[in-house]
């Protein structure tokens, strides 16, 4: 997109408007201004999003993006289309209109082996009427398909595939993408009109942290990347569309005219491979870097299987290869049918999948009652491991998939990491395999399950059932939380089950005479729990009100509501919009800590731990007045070089400042590390945080 000395000068210019920082008076200097730091914030954005190479820090281009939104803000007839400042679309999307492509989206027809490609080498030679063709090969993206239309140089609308010849307009959701520019200089190569091809994608990296958020929240985690890409793109709030990290590669120029509505394609773009570079040069993620141009078939034949080899250090999710003829004369000559073009196949790698069998099909119960369908399989190694135990999430899950006891099930490692039924084989059944109804009871207590109207999940409502008695307690000794150390999973399942253990009080009242005379204890070991339970009544509050296992209330909230009262006991009289007013404490969780301090149990509960000991008093200081960073609220993003996350939280604290959960509005900085995640990229969108590094940081602190 820009060549050396282009970038050396858009850098120098750079320098020169961060020094000046001051929205001029005059409209026509507001005018150069905005027009300067456009073009400015866009070559980082391409530095950033595409080439993953930034040319200046995270605060730097906080103040640049700041500089942009005051001028248009002093000055808002300066606004246009493709300000960066116009990526979130704000207000709902209630409706999703159905538009036509301007060139249908046609399927691609398969190959599994060097076989296949051999004989869609044929067909294309057949066709064509030549005997050397060109291939160009690139990955086959798995994520949600997207057309894009480009006029007059500015993004005008975007589509999902939808049948192939209509889609649903998606076009502010895809505008959050900063990956996707706003506009384009295709005039430069006399294209008027364009439409690409893309796959909307997130990162393994990113959909594994997206799941681990989920986990902790106690909320199901997504199945794969594709799903939860393509979910994304149908959310009503681009906001939220934002917040998921996707990530746009456009590998196809379907369609483009210059002014009077003639094809470039053919006489002036030549090949596809052209066209990913054109792609390329332009701003836009495509397989550019990564394609390759085959002189024949068997060139293609052996980078397909180089690429099966080397697919799992890509971070992003492939399933295959796309073998595309390079010529544009030569795709028109061999045309394409109603499925799928006559002149593209995609190579499948082989799938990361198995065949079972269904041995069982147990019930789960979680600590919050959440109750899971888990499918018993005969153990099968698949991707690295060895799988025995497959979870079916939920009971529509169950019912939808028809899974049966003694099915034979197609299994898959989504993302190779999270293993999922894929459906059952019906073909194989004998007639002995055993419908499964889910419970009407809970399977640990027997009470009756109950379904919210707002939750895919069944739920055990007994706070005294087993299950989870048992799932609080290991939550609550947990290093996060209590960090009970000698007191895990097993030690809390066998102490409840001979009776020494029923409650969270009851870890600060365990006997431990009767602990001794238990097979496998003895006197050193048994002090030695002893001494970690009594050193756990001194945590700091936000340890226990973490350990508590209140719905969606993490370490980060757990902090917040530590510094919101001097006594764990007031928040009993605390109201859902008391709870709104914290930081980063929103209406959902608001009304679970309303449900919890409301609670007659939970209360008894506290008065009962704070009678043994436990202290519930909070650690305000004065810091929090006079601190070095005192009014001021952190977040931490990536590796940091001088400190572990909890040590540089514990700094802020004790400097007066706060440590939010997440990034928003009340955030004033965010601290970036090595290897940052996607709370980067949702505060640069934001465009009110203060992106600053490590070494900065530590300045605030002298």
């Amino acid at each position: 997109m820009y060549t050396e000395s282009q970038q050396r000068h858009l850098i120098q210019r750079t320098r020169q408007l961060l020094q000046r920082m001051a929205v001029p008076e005059g409209r026509q200097e507001a005018a150069r201004l905005a027009a300067d730091l456009r073009e400015i914030i866009h070559f980082h954005d391409w530095r950033y999003y595409v080439l993953s190479d930034p040319a200046i820090s995270d605060f730097e281009y906080d103040q640049l993006f700041k500089l942009l939104k005051q001028t248009e803000q002093q000055h808002p007839d300066l606004v246009t289309p493709d300000s960066p400042t116009q990526r979130v679309a704000y207000g709902l999307t209630k409706e999703f209109p159905q538009v036509s492509h301007l060139v249908p989206m046609l399927s691609l027809d398969n190959s599994y082996d060097e076989a296949d490609l051999i004989e869609f080498d044929r067909r294309v030679k057949e066709l064509t009427g030549v005997q050397q063709v060109e291939y160009c090969v690139e990955p086959k993206f798995d994520g949600a398909s997207i057309a894009v239309i480009y006029e007059n140089d500015l993004l005008k609308r975007a589509a999902t595939r939808g049948d192939g010849a209509v889609g649903e307009e998606i076009t502010n959701n895809i505008k959050v993408l900063r990956s996707l520019p706003l506009s384009a200089k295709f005039s430069s190569y006399g294209i008027y009109t364009a439409e690409l091809r893309g796959e909307v994608i997130i990162s393994k990296e990113h959909f594994n942290q997206i799941n681990q958020k989920r986990l902790e929240e106690g909320l199901p985690v997504f199945i794969n990347p594709r799903n939860t890409a393509s979910g994304a793109l149908r959310m009503q709030d681009a906001r939220e569309v934002a917040g998921r990290g996707l990530e746009a590669f456009m590998y196809h120029l379907a369609y483009a005219t210059d002014k009077e509505g003639k094809s470039v394609l053919i006489h002036k773009i030549k090949t596809h491979s052209n066209a990913l570079e054109l792609l390329y040069k332009l701003g836009f993620k495509s397989p550019y870097p990564v394609k390759k141009i085959c002189a024949n078939i068997q060139e293609v034949a052996r980078y397909c299987e180089e690429w099966q080899t080397k697919r799992d250090d890509f971070p992003y999710e492939i399933d295959g290869m796309v073998v595309k003829v390079n010529a544009f004369r030569l795709q028109e000559k061999a045309g394409a049918t109603s499925h799928h073009p006559r002149w593209a196949m995609a190579y499948k790698f082989k799938a990361r999948q198995a065949v079972t069998r269904v041995n069982n099909i147990f019930f789960s119960v979680g600590r919050t009652g959440a109750i899971t369908p888990v499918a018993q399989v005969e153990p099968v190694f698949l991707a690295g491991v060895t799988i025995s135990n497959v979870s079916l999430f939920n009971e529509e899950i169950l019912r939808e998939k028809d899974i049966r006891i003694g099915d034979h099930v197609l299994i898959e490692r989504a993302g190779d990491v999270i293993p999922y039924i894929v459906h059952a084989l019906p073909e194989k059944r004998t007639g002995s395999e055993k419908i499964v109804h889910f419970p009407k009871h809970c399977p640990s207590c027997g009470s009756p399950v109950v379904k919210l109207p707002d939750e895919t999940v069944v739920r055990c409502v007994n706070a005294s059932c087993p299950a989870q008695v048992t799932g609080r307690i290991i939550h609550f000794v947990s290093a996060s939380a209590m960090d009970i150390r000698g007191l895990g999973p097993s030690l809390v399942l066998k102490f409840y089950d001979a009776g020494l253990l029923k409650s969270i009080p009851d870890i600060y009242r365990l006997d431990y005479e009767k602990i001794l005379q238990m097979p496998g204890f003895r006197e050193k070991s048994v002090n030695n729990l002893k001494r970690a339970i009594e050193e756990s009544k001194n945590r700091p509050l936000n340890r226990l009100i973490y350990g508590l296992g209140i719905r969606y209330v993490g370490e980060a909230t757990a902090k917040t509501l530590m510094q919101a009262v001097e006594h764990l006991l007031e928040f009993k009289d605390w109201t859902v919009e008391q709870f709104e007013q914290l930081e980063d404490i929103g209406p959902k969780v608001a009304a679970s800590l309303a449900d919890f301090f409301h609670n007659p149990d939970n209360i008894r509960m506290l008065h009962e731990l704070e009678r043994l000991g436990v202290n519930l008093k909070s650690e305000k200081s004065t810091a929090h007045l006079s601190g070095k960073l005192a009014g001021k609220t952190f977040l931490f993003t990536g590796t940091l070089e001088h400190f572990s996350r909890s040590e540089a939280e514990s700094l802020v604290e004790a400097n007066g400042g706060k440590v939010a959960g997440s990034v928003n509005a009340k955030l004033n900085y965010l601290v970036v590390g090595a290897e940052p995640g996607s709370k980067l990229e949702k505060a640069k969108k934001l465009g009110t945080v203060h992106i600053i590094s490590e070494q900065q940081f530590l300045d605030l602190l002298k």
